[in-house]
């Protein structure tokens, strides 16, 4: 088990708990919301943040964050403006957020674009102290505020009407959670690279709402199947010489695969 002697193993390793505890939480909220491929959009544009940081020397980490946070302010209004057809505002920001990325990277240098690749695809040697810190203190808030806005929360998800009749300031909160996904992507990409961390986010849940019902239950399994995902994905990656992001996407369709084939078998012996 030499993988685990390694510093940047044990970071990863870090870093994988702590994305496992939030990525039901946000991924269950996108799906409820039907707003799954709202953090595909984030996770795009965020290349604009990356690209931005590396054009003017600043951690492109705190460029994307900035990036991220206006689109989903921008996409927050985009929904009031396009009523009823919400993926039309998803579509806009997408599209317009990958323009700006590819412009932005056609001025970054040889050396800088190697880097930009491993946003992309993510990379565990990149992980340092200071982004587990961040990722800590993301992972303590989104916790917390779960905990103590459970209840709200679950009213907002399943009847936007009656949580607006109630006084819950629907709009704000909304946008809250756009902002709280887009940061969460931003700090998670460079374990997990900006294309498939969407994926990564959402497919915990997902797998989870196959097995049980209960709101509460679908977290506490989505933490426990994304701990099992993120481990296997980072071990095989490291074992294989894969890129981490796409090897623990591919466990969790795996999981999914079998979760599959599970509920099949289960409802032909009913």
């Amino acid at each position: 088990m030499e993988v685990f002697f390694y510093g940047f193993m044990q970071r990863a390793f870090q870093a994988s708990t702590l994305i496992a505890m939030i990525a039901p939480i946000l991924g269950l909220t996108l799906i409820l919301r039907r707003q799954s491929l709202l953090a595909d959009t984030l996770s795009h544009v965020s290349l604009a943040g990356i690209a931005l940081g590396m054009l003017i020397g600043i951690n492109p980490t705190f460029t994307t964050i900035f990036v991220v946070i206006l689109v989903a302010i921008g996409i927050e209004y985009l929904q009031d403006v396009f009523q009823g057809y919400s993926e039309i505002s998803i579509a806009i920001l997408m599209s317009t957020g990958m323009a700006i990325a590819l412009v932005l990277m056609s001025f970054v240098s040889g050396q800088q674009t190697a880097n930009i690749e491993q946003f992309l695809f993510g990379s565990i040697v990149t992980i340092d102290k200071d982004q587990i810190t961040t990722l800590l203190v993301l992972t303590v808030v989104v916790v917390a505020l779960y905990v103590i806005f459970n209840r709200p929360l679950y009213v907002l998800l399943f009847d936007e009407a009656t949580a607006a009749t109630a006084g819950l300031p629907v709009r704000q909160i909304s946008l809250f959670i756009s902002v709280i996904t887009g940061v969460a992507i931003s700090l998670i990409m460079p374990i997990t690279g900006s294309l498939l961390v969407s994926a990564i986010l959402v497919l915990p849940s997902a797998i989870a709402m196959r097995l049980v019902n209960s709101f509460k239950t679908v977290i506490l399994l989505g933490t426990v199947i994304a701990l099992i995902g993120m481990y296997g994905g980072l071990y095989l990656s490291y074992d294989l010489g894969t890129p981490p992001g796409a090897t623990i996407t591919l466990m969790f369709v795996l999981i999914f695969v079998i979760t599959g084939i599970f509920k099949r078998i289960q409802t032909k012996l009913k």
